[in-house]
């Protein structure tokens, strides 16, 4: 796993927004409000895409699979295979 990679991941474990040369990390926490619920989770971006989301409830990682289709670089899967996702 890169440098850049176990940042990321470190970034998703501590529920924290993040961000490196050319990948991000965007926490979104918890909200429930008499307006609205929004669930926990976590953005992952590569190059300014989505590539995935964290969803913190289900200890899940889901890959974006429009963006995926787009741009399967050895970037995006390295960074994929590096959250769990089987691609």
């Amino acid at each position: 796993m890169r440098k850049i990679e176990k940042a990321m991941c470190l970034a998703i474990g501590q529920r924290k927004s993040w961000k490196e040369s050319n990948t991000e990390v965007v926490y979104q926490p918890e909200v429930t409000s008499n307006e609205r619920s929004c669930i926990e989770y976590a953005k992952v971006f590569l190059f300014g895409n989505h590539i995935g989301t964290f969803v913190y409830s289900a200890n899940r990682f889901d890959v974006n699979p429009v963006t995926f289709a787009k741009w399967p670089t050895n970037t995006t899967k390295s960074r994929l295979r590096a959250l769990g996702a089987k691609v």
